[in-house]
């Protein structure tokens, strides 16, 4: 009967309210990466640090704000994406990846890993452009500042 009567006191419920709230909010952020290396007006990530088919994740911050991405190496190129797709970035989920496939965390959408590069419907990963220099894989930051609406 105590543990009710207290229940019952406004304090003890706001409380109880803002742990849920923040313990509910936190399941649905994003998660955050790494950092990736940047040098001069590059992010930069060693080539030799890539496995086949599978996605590294980085999180590179621009104005306090997380801009996530990944870098894939599929065949003989390399490959990179935001963590974010054109219809689904409002809710900032983002994907996972498991058995190589990716999947949006928001709406569950598959994408085997393999078919990323051709990007098809609305939910694919927004591509991204690198280049190869040097065994690194470069990514200019302006192109990663411009996509901070995403996230």
């Amino acid at each position: 009967m105590k543990i009710l009567r207290i229940l019952e006191l406004p304090v003890v419920r706001a409380v109880i309210s803002a742990t849920l709230l923040i313990i509910f909010s936190s399941c649905s952020q994003q998660p955050a990466y790494p950092a990736p290396e940047q040098i001069g007006a590059d992010v930069v990530i060693d080539v030799a640090s890539f496995r086949p088919e599978i996605p590294a994740f980085y999180t590179f911050r621009y104005e306090n704000r997380p801009i996530s991405f990944f870098v894939l190496k599929s065949g003989d190129k390399v490959l990179s994406f935001l963590d974010a797709c054109a219809s689904c970035y409002l809710h900032k989920r983002g994907y996972e990846y498991k058995d190589n496939v990716a999947t949006c965390r928001y709406c569950g959408m598959r994408f085997p890993v393999s078919k990323l590069e051709k990007g098809l419907g609305s939910c694919y990963p927004i591509r991204i452009e690198g280049r190869i220099e040097n065994g690194k894989y470069r990514i200019p930051v302006a192109t990663l500042e411009a996509a901070v609406d995403k996230f």
